[in-house]
């Protein structure tokens, strides 16, 4: 136990400071300053080690947090990485990106703050790599299998090293230019540098897992290329089919879904060459009247990304009531809290709209130029209108962030011939594995939209799956229960 009494000494949960915003609003680096180590170290001394720890039935990963908690306290730094190594291969993903369900489900939290989980955890693995700690782990034995890993976010990226380090040969195909997924293009700098991807790939590369970029599979390589080259294929592609919104008006100009905005401000941040003559994106909030459809992370994303390009004006629509400042009486301990949020773009400007529906998109010239919206309330289930509550927003742009309703069925899927679920996910057995022999799912492709720690632990699961396929049995560890995967 770091320190029998360090919960009832050190009463006040520290996180690190967010970056003022008239700075962090000149450039695009992550907005929080450093988090000294002594202060880090008396926030894991809060953890009481409980007889029975919820952190690990919050976390879909079983992260031992109270070991690397004491170790942490007890400034054994590089033993604290080995424990966090030994549950989650992107620790430095899930340390910024995660929401943290670990957290809502910590003991402390009945009655104090929670531990600074997530924060001990990014320290680990940041200062890991500042120390050199993170070297390849080569495979000493080759099972001369071969498997395609087709996706390359934190779902196919972890099944790929898992997979790697059993001794398979794995490729990873994906059709965008860069290796990521939704990390790379969908993930805001501000939330997270990418060279936080680029040094845990040049790791991966060198413990011999191949990448290929600009690679659709399906098109470029047919299904029956992968069958001929491969030993198995994890489909780890994601759920990018984006939820639209159907309703008149919907064909003007200046209406882009989330995932059409932000790539191009990230690319930019990349280096590539898509600035126009104005120094701009092809789709920019520059000098417009924003308004963003959808209260959630993406959302967020879209309105950060607008305050740095220097929009006139933000309004951030969401269907759902304003939800209470503190956990709802509906999601009691130690479920994850329903309540409200403040990320840093919400500091940063624009207005939160809440209780309202867009029926109506108007327009001049082909153009977007407002939105019909009205109240809404729920009644029996269902949200309803409240008679004269409509009201007109001016826009000069709309970003939709409705979240997406799974994956894309066209090409590869349909190909392959797997079997999608009542949900149009991709169905799999208690082994990751799809109707089609040695072809095996993971991540929200076959889960439906869900977090970056549920995708990394999808990739765990399916790769202890792949690897009892190929050779009969498997000492890799999987994360998830069988009853945790979708059945058929």
């Amino acid at each position: 136990m770091a320190d029998p009494s360090g919960f009832l000494k050190h009463t006040v949960r520290q996180t690190p400071v967010r970056r003022p915003v008239d700075l962090r609003l000149k450039d695009w680096k992550e907005v929080y300053e450093d988090f000294d180590h002594e202060t880090l170290q008396v926030q894991a001394s809060r953890c009481m080690d409980c007889g029975i720890p919820f952190c690990h039935n919050g976390c879909p990963l079983g992260n031992l947090i109270p070991e690397w908690n004491d170790l942490v306290y007890r400034d054994r730094w590089r033993d604290g990485i080995e424990r966090l190594h030994a549950t989650n291969n992107f620790p430095e993903f899930t340390g910024r990106l995660c929401p943290a369900p670990c957290e809502a489900s910590c003991v402390l939290g009945i009655n104090q703050d929670p531990v600074t989980i997530k924060q001990v955890e990014v320290e680990l693995i940041d200062n890991a790599f500042d120390q050199g700690w993170v070297t390849p782990m080569v495979p000493t034995v080759r099972t001369m299998k071969k498997v395609a890993v087709v996706g390359s976010g934190p779902a196919g990226l972890a099944a790929a090293q898992q997979l790697t380090r059993a001794g398979h040969s794995v490729t990873v195909f994906e059709r965008a230019d860069r290796i990521g997924g939704l990390l790379r293009y969908g993930i805001p700098e501000f939330k997270m540098e990418k060279r936080h991807i680029d040094r845990r790939l040049e790791q991966m590369a060198a413990e011999g897992t191949q990448f290929r970029t600009g690679v659709n599979v399906g098109v470029d390589i047919t299904v029956e290329q992968l069958d001929e080259e491969f030993d198995a294929v994890v489909l780890a592609g994601g759920a990018t089919a984006w939820r639209d919104l159907p309703i008149p008006g919907r064909e003007l100009e200046g209406i882009h879904q989330a995932m059409e905005y932000l790539p191009w401000a990230n690319r930019l941040q990349q280096g590539d060459d898509v600035a126009g003559a104005d120094g701009e994106p092809p789709i920019t909030a520059k000098g417009k009247k924003v308004v963003i459809i959808g209260g959630g992370d993406t959302g967020a994303d879209c309105l950060g990304t607008a305050h740095r390009q220097g929009a006139h004006s933000v309004h951030q629509f969401e269907i759902m009531p304003r939800p209470p400042e503190t956990r709802a009486e509906s999601t009691p301990w130690p479920t994850y809290p329903l309540m409200y949020r403040v990320a840093s773009a919400h500091e940063e400007g624009g207005e939160r709209v809440f209780s309202v529906n867009t029926e109506e998109f108007r327009g001049a010239d082909g153009r977007v130029t407002s939105l019909k919206v009205h109240e809404v309330q729920m009644k029996a289930g269902k949200f309803e209108k409240v008679e004269g509550s409509d009201f007109e927003l001016e826009a000069d742009i709309v970003f939709l962030a409705m979240g997406f309703v799974g994956p894309e069925r066209e090409g590869l899927l349909n190909e392959l011939g797997v079997e999608l679920t009542d949900r149009g996910n991709v169905a799999r057995d208690e082994d990751f594995q799809t109707n089609v022999p040695g072809v095996f799912v993971a991540g929200d492709m076959g889960r439906g939209q869900s977090l970056i720690v549920w995708a990394i632990a999808e990739g765990r699961a399916a790769a202890a799956g792949v690897d009892r396929y190929l050779m009969g049995e498997s000492a890799l560890p999987r994360p998830i229960a069988p009853t945790a995967a979708p059945q058929r």
